[in-house]
């Protein structure tokens, strides 16, 4: 009895000191909950902090845009504004399908390239004694610009000449020698032998006269080169050589650029897709006129004819090389000027010609919106055949016919509309065509503020003839 008691006695006290060790193992836990919670509440009030920011920064900026776009106090809404915003008709402005001429261009980026460019070098050596042109002076074939010192020439010229006057002297004496050779072997006084070595010495003395004379003239072209002439009529450059430097034969240094200036010449590539039309007309004999127009392609600097073209399409551009030639009497055209080439290739007579900018495009068709009696809108569509800035030749509708050339944005098929008067425009001109009321063309309708174009841009390939497919455009 005494025994199991102490068995029963020791788990008991070994259960005992459980409920300590117990305590402090709950109190643990408890204390890291408390402080988790207290970590998340802490990031829950960030998050709150951070909506609520963004939630007013939203509020301000819809305020900021609502007082920045509310009309002032008094003021009515414009009446573009009201008839796109309203429920009333869409306000347009319209014109008229007519018929007349038009001319049916090629365009094309070009160059202005002199037909003679010389650019001269001293082919002796010596010191510049004088320069007799003025720096972008016109000058005429023979005229003087450079001199070289020429006395070192001079004089060996002048010891040639005077050793061609000793051996044709030399000469002159073994003819005299010969003549008297003949007569006495005719007599029988001389052996055969004789006339015959006489003979050759004047052969000898004959080859001698004759390369005193090749000397000479070598030496009077190379005096020639001390003074330099203009080989052409044209304008020179800046001047390059001042009097006093030594030049050398043979050298890089320029000493004088001339350029042919009147005629000049325009060179421009064209699409090998147009090469078909254009030798078509070549082949019947027709000369072409050719209009070179300035960087901005608007004013119309001269008037031309082609003349010849290359022989082979450049592979990598699909091009073929124009060249056409311009009288340049104003000197409008200057060389290496970049210049806009609008070739004629023909006149269409009677076409139906409509507004440029009534002219509207779904993708690759085209198409005008009729204004119908009822004042409302009807879509018809067209086919373009050729255009410029304010008409284009087109077919699938008669002259007379009433277009919407503005207010594009609320037409539909079937929209009502209300005309406006057609405000005055200044549009850009480009030279008239026959019978047309506006510059001869068929340049693809204008791009709105496109850059100007750099010479530097590789090939200039052509301008494809008629309008440009696209979206609708609004007038």
């Amino acid at each position: 009895m005494a025994l199991e008691g102490s068995r029963n006695s020791g788990p008991q006290d070994e259960g005992a000191g459980q409920p300590s060790a117990s305590r402090g193992d709950e109190v643990r836990p408890a204390l890291h909950e408390r402080a988790l919670s207290s970590d998340e509440r802490t990031e829950k009030k960030s998050h709150k902090r951070i909506w609520i920011t963004l939630a007013t920064v939203a509020l301000l900026g819809v305020a900021l845009l609502y007082w920045l776009t509310k009309p002032p106090a008094g003021s009515t809404p414009a009446a573009g504004q009201a008839s796109r915003f309203g429920s009333g008709p869409a306000a347009i402005t319209v014109g008229q399908i007519t018929a007349g001429s038009i001319n049916e261009y090629v365009e094309a980026l070009g160059t202005v390239t002199p037909v003679y460019t010389i650019t001269l070098y001293s082919q002796v050596t010596g010191i510049v004694t004088a320069v007799h042109y003025q720096e972008g002076q016109y000058v005429h074939k023979g005229d003087p610009l450079v001199d070289i010192d020429p006395r070192p020439y001079q004089t060996t010229l002048e010891a040639a000449e005077g050793e061609l006057l000793h051996d044709q002297g030399v000469l002159a004496e073994a003819q005299m020698d010969l003549q008297r050779y003949r007569e006495a072997w005719a007599q029988n006084a001389i052996q055969k032998q004789e006339l015959d070595d006489q003979e050759k010495m004047v052969i000898q003395d004959q080859g001698t006269v004759k390369q005193d004379e090749g000397t000479v003239a070598y030496d009077k072209v190379e005096l020639s080169y001390c003074h330099i002439v203009s080989p052409i009529d044209g304008r020179v450059g800046l001047r390059l050589v001042d009097p006093g430097n030594t030049v050398f034969s043979g050298s890089n240094s320029t000493l004088v650029v001339v350029t042919q200036l009147q005629p000049i010449t325009v060179v421009f590539e064209v699409s090998e897709d147009d090469l078909p039309e254009v030798q078509a007309q070549l082949k019947n004999n027709h000369a072409m006129r050719v209009d070179a127009f300035d960087r901005e392609d608007v004013k119309d600097l001269a008037t031309g004819k082609l003349i010849a073209l290359d022989n082979e399409v450049d592979t990598t551009t699909g091009t073929v090389k124009f060249r056409a030639t311009f009288p340049n009497r104003d000197l409008a055209l200057f060389p290496n000027q970049f210049v806009n080439a609008r070739l004629l290739v023909k006149t269409l007579t009677n076409a139906t010609l409509a507004p440029t900018a009534a002219v509207q495009y779904n993708g690759m068709a085209a198409f005008v919106y009729i204004v119908n009696p009822d004042q409302t809108v009807s879509v018809h569509p067209v086919q373009v055949v050729t255009g410029n800035d304010l008409l284009t030749a087109v077919t699938g509708i008669s002259p007379g016919v009433t277009v919407a050339i503005s207010g594009f944005d609320r037409l539909e098929d079937g929209a009502k509309v209300q005309v406006h008067q057609r405000p005055r425009e200044n549009r850009r001109t480009r030279g008239l065509g026959p019978g047309s009321s506006r510059p001869s063309g068929a340049s693809v309708p204008p791009t709105p503020q496109v850059p100007p174009r750099s010479p530097s841009s590789a090939s200039a390939a052509s301008v494809s003839k008629g309008p440009l497919t696209g979206g609708s455009r609004d007038a």
